[in-house]
């Protein structure tokens, strides 16, 4: 696959990146948990993560999130990136954990980058869906993001929705709401599994491969002690949006363009792996 000039892209993809808005320091948001040094604040704005053969490395937010508009502008490894995975979450603790997952998993020269998503709820995820992405994630950042409210959880890039997971607990599907997440990230050796299913090892003598972030926004609850910044379990919107945010129709249009073209794997459509019918919420895609 070949990444196409942004010429031949849908004049919505061609959307500006955090205008007028301020992101937060890094010095203040993030705390570098594992890596021995390989993980590294450059500045208020910046932060490389790092893994060469003997280590990789990561960081967590200092604050607990529970619902908001999480943003982070990312740049993957370049060149040969096999074996490696740059892993972009949020989760709570404890074996009932919540999690809300971008995974960047690595691939040779030339070839695209896998971005593959997942939800958990009360500790059962297997909710897979995987892309290519429109352009090389490695040449220049680009912007994550995750909305989670009450209702739904959209994943984003470069403000383009690729998947939305809506609220089906009145079907029986236990749905985040309830468990504050930090935010997480780090850089690894997965060559077991990442790359081809594992057939395309790492080459270290590519490293260190290098990851960078920059550009962190959370307008978001935060919950300190027990207590969120937003008041109740689900306040109401007022001058939060995002709380009560949906996908309007040009959304929706591009969530179709992006699944159409670029989605590779939908847990919902994998008839082999559910033979006794797929997971009651693939009703409501």
């Amino acid at each position: 696959m070949t990444f196409s000039s942004t010429s031949t892209l849908p004049i919505f993809l061609l959307v500006i990146i955090f205008l007028g808005t301020t992101s937060a320091n890094f010095y203040n948001e993030f705390d570098i948990t594992w890596g021995n040094g390989r993980g590294k604040v450059l500045n208020a704005d910046q932060l490389t993560l790092s893994l060469d053969k003997a280590s990789g490395s990561g960081f967590e937010s200092r604050n607990e999130y529970l619902f908001g508009q999480i943003d982070m502008q990312l740049k993957l490894v370049p060149g040969n990136s096999a074996g490696t995975v740059t892993a972009y979450y949020l989760s709570s603790k404890g074996s009932n954990w919540d999690e809300i997952d971008f995974e960047f998993l690595g691939n040779l020269s030339g070839d695209p980058y896998i971005l593959h998503t997942n939800v958990f709820s009360q500790g059962k995820g297997n909710r897979e869906q995987q892309f290519y992405l429109w352009f090389d994630p490695t040449s220049d950042f680009h912007t994550y993001s995750i909305l989670w409210n009450p209702q739904r959880i959209i994943f984003s890039v470069d403000g383009t929705p690729i998947r939305e997971f809506k609220n089906a607990e009145s079907i029986g599907v236990p749905f985040p709401k309830n468990q504050a997440m930090r935010i997480h990230s780090s850089l690894w050796n997965a060559d077991d599994w990442a790359t081809r299913g594992g057939l395309v090892k790492t080459d270290w003598s590519k490293a260190p491969f290098t990851a960078s972030y920059r550009n962190f926004k959370a307008d978001a609850c935060v919950v300190t002690s027990g207590k969120s910044s937003c008041g109740g379990s689900a306040p109401s919107g007022g001058n939060r949006p995002w709380l009560s945010a949906e996908l309007d129709n040009t959304k929706q249009e591009r969530l179709r363009w992006v699944q159409k073209n670029y989605m590779i794997y939908n847990y919902c459509s994998d008839s082999k792996r559910f033979p006794q019918g797929f997971p009651p919420e693939c009703k409501m895609a």
